[in-house]
């Protein structure tokens, strides 16, 4: 899903050069050398993959918000949140466009992600939007769905390094939430708007 930019765009960089400062099965984090659209050259520009990722907006038969409660790593705190997790790759590794062969398919993954997090699963899916994660520093996607009427079927089926709880929310807490920071991922934020329109 992820587009080209355009190569006769006069306002594209040229990378001239690309140094792998470290490049392993979870990351490829690199120090560029651009060429700007004025002709000078600009460096070091740190940029980074990583792999694909889905985010569900999910509300189950009663019309509540699923969401999860974990550590995030980068803010340093428990947040509440959307179940979402990395599109699987056959290569193994944790960076990579989810459009190639190597990549689980997207809604795949939504499911999968729904049920290994939360014990949920429905039959009404719709995805929202598929936007960059961040583009200015990253090249990886998150594939936004939203999945409607959700049924608990079963317990979670965690992976080792998640520790995370089940919540249910109604739809004014998940505002409230967001208006004081307790929700703060954007892309959470916008699936959330983007079921709601």
């Amino acid at each position: 899903m992820a587009l080209k930019p355009e190569a006769k765009d006069p306002l594209a960089w040229e990378e001239v050069r690309t140094e792998h400062i470290l490049k392993d099965e979870w990351i490829d984090f690199r120090r560029s050398v651009y060429r700007l659209p004025n002709g000078s050259t600009f460096e070091p520009y740190y940029s980074y993959s990583r792999r694909d990722y889905v985010v569900i907006a999910a509300t189950d038969t009663e019309g509540n918000v699923i969401c999860v409660r974990q550590f995030r790593q980068g803010i340093r705190r428990v947040t509440t949140e959307f179940p979402a997790g990395g599109i699987e790759r056959k290569d193994g590794k944790e960076y990579g466009s989810s459009d190639d062969e190597n990549a689980e398919d997207a809604l795949l993954a939504a499911r999968r992600e729904l049920m290994e997090e939360t014990g949920y699963e429905s039959d009404e899916w719709e995805h929202l939007l598929t936007v960059p994660a961040h583009a200015t520093i990253s090249d990886n996607y998150a594939h936004l769905y939203r999945a409607g009427n959700c049924r608990r079927v079963s317990g979670q089926k965690l992976d080792e390094t998640e520790f995370l709880t089940v919540e249910t929310h109604t739809p004014q807490e998940i505002e409230e939430m967001i208006k004081d920071g307790r929700f703060p991922q954007a892309d959470h934020i916008l699936a959330w708007l983007l079921a709601n329109r």
